[in-house]
């Protein structure tokens, strides 16, 4: 199975673990309906959005098989 990287597109990470959308939203990242949730990492939405990236990545990787 894949595994979300810091390099993984959001929408990509929705297709990945389709709980990404509540844990990223959990988190004040709306990115679901931002344009720029297609062509977007997400390391570069925690830069915008001042998150810990290693704790969101644990996160969205807890539960996939």
């Amino acid at each position: 199975m894949a595994k979300i990287t810091k390099d993984t597109l959001i929408m990509d990470c929705l297709k990945i673990n389709p709980n990404s959308a509540e844990i990223l939203q959990s988190v004040g990242m709306h990115c679901l309906g931002c344009a720029c949730a297609h062509g977007e990492t997400i390391e570069e939405a925690v830069f915008v959005h001042g998150n810990d990236l290693d704790e969101l990545l644990k996160r969205l990787n807890e539960g996939i098989e």
